[in-house]
């Protein structure tokens, strides 16, 4: 351990930190805009998947009903997404990001390209390349993650 952290003398530590590093930008620009990450990645998600309904929401934040139901809520009031019931079935609810939910959500792809890029600015384009390279090398052996 120095006086700027523990010492991080592993490929993995060091991965992690990267990781660390990443996920913290990410976290600063969902705080920017007024969102838990919980909630960014609904909003995300409904970007992407229009008309999904609670369950789905559930499964892909792999929270309970009930938690999912709060954070909608949430969402809701601020005018980020609105429920409309299911031509077929009233019972079901549809969700929606409304515009200014997507607007607001816009530009995290953006960031984080705008994140990688800064963490590998050290690196020349060769070097990328081969770091690029070995870390698929490395990640083809490994199980891929799912949303069970």
């Amino acid at each position: 351990m120095n006086e700027n952290g523990p010492d991080l003398t592993t490929s993995l530590e060091l991965l992690r930190w990267i990781g660390w590093a990443q996920q913290q930008a990410g976290l600063e620009w969902v705080r920017e805009r007024g969102l838990t990450h919980e909630q960014s990645f609904a909003l995300g998600f409904l970007v992407q998947f229009p008309g999904s309904i609670q369950r789905d929401i559930a499964a892909m934040t792999r929270t309970s009903a009930a938690s999912v139901s709060s954070l909608l809520q949430g969402l809701e009031k601020r005018g980020l997404i609105e429920r409309r019931a299911d031509g077929e079935s009233a019972r079901i609810k549809r969700v929606y990001a409304t515009a200014e939910g997507a607007e607001l959500i816009a530009g995290f792809d953006v960031a984080m390209a705008s994140t990688e890029e800064t963490i590998l600015a050290p690196l020349s384009m060769a070097e990328r390349a081969t770091l690029h390279s070995l870390l698929t090398k490395v990640t083809a052996v490994l199980p891929r993650p799912t949303r069970d």
